[in-house]
C-alpha cells in the first residue's frame, strides 16, 4: 500500500479526523468567514476502488466504492463539499486526481522505491529490487499538470467536480523495465 493507505489502516480515526474533519472544518470558515471564496477539494481516485466504466475508466459519474479508511475519509470530504455548495451557494469544485508524480514523491510510494533502489544498485549498495505484484497497474502524470488542472479548476465560474488523468495505464513491470 502507499503510505497515505496504510496509515490509515493502522490509525482510521486520525484519518477521518484529519481529511474528513479537517475539510469539514476549513468549509465552516469558509462558509462563516470568506463566502466568496473559491475552493478547490482535493480528492483521490482512491474513492473509485475497484468501480470502473463499462469502457474500463473511471469518470466523474463512476460510481464511489471506497475500499480502506483514507478512500472512505475522502469520499466525505468530497461529498460534504457538494453538499456545502448547494445548501450554502459556496464555489467548492472536487478535483479527483489520479497518481501524480513529481522528485518530491515520498519513499513509500513505489516510483521513488524503484528509482532509489536503482540508484543504491548502480552504487552497490543493495543487490536487488523487490516489488509486488508487477501486473498492478497506474494512471500516471506529473505533479505539474495536475497543478495546472487545480488552477483551471478554480478557474471556472461555476463550481463542479473533476477527474484528472492522463488516461493511460502502466503496470508495475513497466516501471521496472523502464
Amino acid at each position: 500500500f502507499p503510505v497515505t493507505i496504510q496509515v490509515s489502516y493502522d490509525n482510521p480515526i486520525y484519518t477521518t479526523n484529519v481529511v474528513a474533519l479537517g475539510t469539514l472544518n476549513l468549509f465552516e470558515a469558509v462558509r462563516h468567514y470568506s463566502p466568496h471564496s473559491k475552493v478547490y477539494q482535493a480528492g483521490t481516485s482512491e474513492m473509485f476502488g475497484v468501480s470502473i466504466d463499462e469502457d474500463g475508466f473511471q469518470r466523474e459519474t463512476t460510481p464511489f466504492k471506497p475500499a480502506n479508511p483514507y478512500a472512505c475519509a475522502k469520499l466525505f470530504a468530497h461529498q460534504i463539499g457538494i453538499n456545502y455548495r448547494n445548501a450554502y451557494n459556496l464555489h467548492i469544485s472536487n478535483g479527483i486526481l489520479f497518481n501524480h508524480e513529481s522528485p518530491r514523491r515520498g519513499e513509500t510510494f513505489v516510483t521513488s522505491k524503484v528509482v532509489r533502489t536503482a540508484v543504491n544498485i548502480f552504487k552497490g549498495l543493495e543487490k536487488e529490487l523487490k516489488l509486488g505484484t508487477l501486473e498492478s497497474t497506474r494512471d500516471w502524470g506529473h505533479a505539474k499538470d495536475y497543478v495546472k488542472a487545480m488552477w483551471m479548476i478554480l478557474q471556472q465560474d461555476k463550481p463542479d467536480e473533476y477527474v484528472c488523468a492522463t488516461g493511460e495505464t502502466h503496470s508495475i513491470k513497466e516501471l521496472r523495465e523502464y
